[in-house]
């Protein structure tokens, strides 16, 4: 959008160097046309190229034969928009967007209208390769796994099993999802975690922790019920933009007003009534200074407040410091525009809450989104269709694998990691406890969380002593992760540098494959895409959508889940792993592990939805309500789009799953709820159950605990069970058996029977006690240009998390102001995702944004002496450096300087092509943002902080 050519044509040198490196000649439209048409496409050109070796493109032939539609979902980000694929002799050749998805209603934006390229792209990894003396050999997939799975065997022997780090994919379907934790259970190890921990883990924390789970608890399509709309920290016109049909669909009918908080003018706040330019990482404070206006005037719900939240007290003194006088001198934003959003807000209710990064990555992100939630609380807007915390995911599966638990803190389906969430998954799984506790150093190592990827690297540049574990890390696994997206990464080369091993996964080579400075010991192993396999995918909202394969995996690359089992089998855990799961060529059944998530999610309700189910929910999309999202007739009747859960019970019990969490105005098994009973019954005498509040229909007309079989008993309900179910829960633990871990179901279907929850009738809590900051603070970040405020609103001290020493006052009370004076911030753009290799590799978006670049207010460039367009140098204040394109705009305010972070390939002003695999080098190439990004990370999670540091920018 920003530095793009003009005419349509491609003029950036960069890029044409690229293409002409791959085609022997410079390109423009009408070759792009041409080699990514509707015809051969993609297959054409990759039958062009100097490999001599695309095994499966050379036996797929576009010839005669029908043309058969195959129905998947684009991978690019959580809306989860449907894709129509054309395919003719086993060759992709067209695609349309799915017009009866609820979700897209047909519309595609340039990163799904190009996922053919995505598949077909010819920058693929196109077979095994291994770096020998500073060059790539290829590899069979047999010697590759011999070699690696070899060195995994070593390195337990030696270091044990905590020196293997098994990071994760955003980008993996729900069973892959599934698999890799549980292969790193088998494997011993709670070292595994993915995108998640830098994306929303402050959003998982805190939202869990105020009122029972940590997702969205509404839609996108149920946005159409809202009379307005508060966006903090979220750029859906670029980050999500398909979801801005909804958006604006809402503004245009219900003459919603859109209020757009955020320190940048974003393509979203374009579109708003009022937009509130705040200094980044000043989050809670101005929802604390919107509130006082709110408390001031008593446009707070008071009914539901006494019915359904704990703690507002608390929060109203902290709220009573934020005076218009003290918020403006925090955030810079005038008392008099924060009233004005406030009444808004009191007078155009149900309103939802939309947050993304630009909220939750921060030092004191926990403390935003509790925040948020409390804004939402006080003014009744939770559990309320039009309403509620529409938290926007990024990745297209991130929602699911996070709740299949790719994360080191906990097991599938945020159970933990304490030893009765092991004897849970044990049964499930079917194996002995004892055995798999053997494959860990320590039963206290089974129990601890792991190092999570913002700190992978800690673990390797720690000194042995330092760490909670037996050794330092020797091992890294990348499978399907951009190493790009992190910060700190000049200390991420110089950790990769210490390895014994480094291996990545990815249909494209990522910036992991080129940025460190090792000569040997990295193998890159060529994944699937998505389209060339089938599962299933967690949108946004919590609803599930089942992708069917259309191509079979092109060049040598394999689906992950085979990858998975060649590599379970040579660790000799294959036989464990998959006693239950039908396996066929090495490639593992997708079905048989959707039913076995489906046998032990029961705390998020990821039982209800089979494969059955869900590929019925496709194949009928366009019986669905496009803004209630639940089937009007048709074999779905009743049912909500892609069961979103909870979907309680067995699939046989039917649940419709649940569109909106915590709205009491149906009963539970038509998709009601209330606020989760997680924290306990009473906290210093005072009720934490909900007070005459309670689902429609619901037998128990107050707040209730979270049922157990002694529960079921004393309500008289127990005679409900069947004689099967009794069996199993007495299988379990008797009487104590919960609601989460009865495998039958019966303990859920029983309460709902009656109306409850099975996870009982709580109040929300606006003080999280276990938490460093119990009410949420305003604390500045660890690189602040606001010294007069570090006495008032001081970081946290120096301490351990996380098997690892973390730093915050030592950082702090460093003045870096004076030689870093610009407040610096990261976002993304609407033709890029995540780390970008996948998309640059793309030439349909590639030709669209050929530069990485830094936005520059005017004042702040014209007092550097700097030009639109001039080549900069911004320095981070821990040594990294960026030569990037200086974009000078009033986009950005006054000392803030932006970026996008989907740039990798160069490094302090060098290219890195020549180190890629030949002809795996994305066409595009540019410094990564967080080379120049710093330390600090959340109290809770561990979340990075990229949204608020400090640079220096000067001409090149």
């Amino acid at each position: 959008m920003l530095t793009r050519k003009t005419n349509g044509v491609a003029t950036g040198p960069r890029l044409s160097k690229a293409l002409a490196a791959t085609v022997g000649s410079a390109i423009d439209r009408r070759t792009f046309l041409k080699r990514s048409g509707l015809t051969v496409g993609g297959i054409a050109a990759a039958s062009s190229m100097s490999f001599g070796m695309v095994k499966k493109a050379e036996a797929a032939e576009a010839g005669s034969g029908e043309i058969k539609l195959v129905k998947s979902v684009c991978t690019h980000c959580s809306v989860g928009c449907s894709v129509i694929a054309e395919v003719k002799g086993g060759v992709w050749i067209g695609q349309e967007p799915g017009w009866d998805s609820p979700f897209n209603l047909g519309a595609h934006c340039a990163k799904g209208a190009s996922v053919r390229e995505h598949a077909h792209g010819e920058r693929r990894l196109k077979y095994p390769v291994k770096l020998v003396d500073g060059k790539w050999e290829r590899q069979s997939w047999d010697q590759a796994i011999d070699e690696i799975g070899g060195k995994i065997l070593d390195i337990w022997g030696s270091s044990g099993p905590d020196s293997v780090y098994w990071l994760g994919s955003a980008k993996h379907s729900n069973e892959q999802a599934y698999l890799f934790r549980k292969l790193a259970a088998f494997a011993g190890t709670n070292n595994v975690d993915h995108q998640a921990r830098i994306c929303h883990s402050t959003t998982v924390a805190g939202v869990a922790n105020t009122w029972g789970y940590g997702a969205m608890s509404n839609s996108v399509n149920d946005m159409h019920n809202s009379r307005a709309i508060f966006f903090i920290g979220s750029n859906p016109a670029e980050a999500h933009p398909v979801a801005l049909q909804h958006i604006l669909k809402t503004k245009e009918q219900n003459n919603a007003p859109l209020i757009v908080c955020d320190p940048r003018f974003t393509r979203t706040a374009a579109h708003a009534d009022e937009f509130v330019r705040f200094r980044p990482g000043t989050d809670v404070a101005l929802i604390w200074g919107i509130l006082w206006h709110v408390f001031q005037n008593g446009w707070e719900d008071k009914e539901f407040i006494r019915q359904r939240v704990y703690g507002m007290d608390e929060i109203r003194a902290e709220v009573a410091k934020w005076t218009p006088e003290e918020t403006e001198r925090v955030t810079g934003v005038p008392g008099s525009q924060l009233k004005r959003v406030a009444r808004t807000l009191a007078n155009n209710r149900p309103f939802p809450i939309v947050w993304c990064m630009g909220g939750t990555q921060h030092s004191n992100g926990n403390n935003n989104t509790r925040a948020y939630c409390v804004l939402g609380l006080a003014m009744g807007t939770i559990g309320t269709s039009g309403g509620g915390a529409n938290i926007f995911r990024g990745h297209d599966n991130v929602q699911g694998a996070t709740d299949l638990g790719v994360l080191c803190n906990t097991l599938p389906g945020y159970y933990g990691l304490a030893a009765g969430s092991w004897k849970h998954w044990a049964r499930v799984w079917e194996v002995d406890f004892d055995w798999l506790s053997a494959k860990f150093a320590s039963k206290d190592l089974m129990e601890a969380s792991g190092v999570p990827v913002s700190r992978w690297f800690d673990l390797a540049l720690e000194a042995k002593e330092n760490i909670e574990q037996p050794d330092t890390l020797k091992a890294m696994i990348f499978w399907g992760h951009a190493p790009n997206s992190q910060t700190r990464m000049p200390d991420m080369r110089r950790a990769m540098s210490k390895l014994d091993m480094l291996v990545v996964v990815d249909p494209y080579p990522t910036m992991t494959a080129v940025m460190h400075e090792r000569t040997d010991g990295v193998y890159l192993l060529p994944a699937a895409t998505q389209f060339e396999t089938y599962g299933s995918v967690t949108a946004t909202n919590r609803a599930l959508q089942w992708r069917d394969k259309i191509v079979e995996p092109l060049f040598e690359s394999l689906p992950d889940q085979t990858i998975m089992y060649k590599l379970a089998k040579k660790l000799g855990l294959a036989d464990e792993m998959f006693k239950n799961i039908q396996v066929n060529d090495d490639e593992p059944l997708v079905e048989d592990l959707t039913r076995e998530f489906n046998r032990g999610m029961w705390t998020v309700g990821y039982t209800g939805q089979s494969p059955e189910r869900l590929k019925m929910h496709m194949a009928n999309q366009h019986t669905f309500d496009k803004t209630s999202l639940q089937a009007r007739g048709g074999p779905a009747d009743g049912d909500f789009y892609g069961l979103p859960w909870p979907c309680w019970g067995t699939p046989e019990m039917g649940h419709p799953g649940t569109p909106v969490l915590y709205d009491t105005s149906k009963p539970v098994a038509e998709g009601g709820l209330c606020f989760r009973a997680r924290f306990g019954v009473e906290r210093d005498g005072v009720n934490l159950l909900a007070e005459g509040s309670y689902p429609v229909g619901s037998e128990i007309k107050d707040g209730y605990p979270e049922f157990t079989m002694a529960m079921l008993k004393k309500l008289g309900w127990d005679g409900d069970l069947t004689a099967d179910e009794v069996s199993a829960i007495e299988a379990v633990a008797g009487d104590d058996t919960n609601w989460k871990t009865d495998l039958s179901g019966g303990i859920q279907r029983v309460a709902i029977k009656h109306g409850c929850a099975p996870y009982g009738n709580a109040k929300a809590r606006t003080i999280v006690w276990n938490f460093p900051d119990p009410v949420p603070t305003h604390r500045e970040p660890l690189y602040t240009s606001r010294r007069d405020l570090v006495a008032d609103y001081p970081t946290y001290e120096d301490r351990r998390m996380y098997r690892l020493p973390i730093l915050y006052k030592s950082i702090q009370d460093q003045d870096f102001s004076k030689d870093f004076p610009m407040i610096l911030t990261s976002g993304r753009l609407v033709e890029y995702e995540g780390g970008g290799e996948e998309t640059r590799s793309n030439p349909w978006l590639a030709e669209l944004q050929q530069d990485m670049f830094v936005e520059i207010n005017p004042v702040d460039a014209n007092n550097l002496g700097i030009r639109d367009g001039a080549m900069v140098w911004l320095h981070g204040p821990e040594g990294g450096k960026l030569l990037i394109k200086a974009l000078v705009t009033d986009r950005v305010g006054l000392n803030t300087a932006f970026m996008p972070f989907h740039f990798g390939g160069h490094w302090q002003g060098e290219s890195l092509r020549d180190k890629y695999p030949a002809g795996a080098d994305p066409y595009v190439l540019g410094e990564a943002s967080n080379a120049a990004q710093t330390y600090g990370y959340d109290s809770v999670t561990n979340m990075q902080e990229t949204k608020a540091t400090l640079c220096r920018i000067e001409p090149a």
